[in-house]
């Protein structure tokens, strides 16, 4: 296998372990865990974001150089709506208060928004992946 079959083996990988992680959070909001489902739909967006970037032969060892690259090479080069930029920085957010924060309470309807738009995200991120970001 060669670097670039390699490379987009694990982008596969994290493709499979954000529709893992979307499931969870769905799995989670019903159970009534809405600080655990919050860090699975970031999760969710992080995993198919890291795939659709290292697809392009972009890899980072911190969450704020995903975020940062998410802004400099899918939406900045149009690639990405706007709004799904906007949606990755509130998922970031949120799940910093759900994780660090002890008595953060989410709403349940905010959460199942979430999830919702996560589901697109990473619809979104699947077209990406799909045609190599291009």
């Amino acid at each position: 296998m060669n670097d670039q079959e390699a490379r987009k083996a694990v982008a596969e990988g994290w493709i499979q372990k954000a529709n893992t992680a979307l499931v969870a959070a769905s799995r989670d909001y019903a159970a009534g865990d809405m600080a655990l489902a919050i860090n699975r739909i970031y999760y969710a967006c992080f995993y198919s974001a890291s795939a659709v970037l290292l697809n392009e032969n972009r890899q980072f060892s911190k969450h704020a150089g995903v975020r940062a690259a998410v802004h400099q090479h899918l939406i900045n080069s149009n690639r990405l709506a706007v709004q799904w930029g906007q949606f990755y920085d509130q998922a970031f957010e949120d799940r910093q208060e759900a994780d660090y924060q002890a008595l953060t309470i989410f709403e349940p309807d905010r959460v199942l928004h979430r999830i919702q738009q996560a589901d697109e995200f990473l619809a979104e991120m699947q077209k990406l992946f799909q045609t190599g970001g291009r």
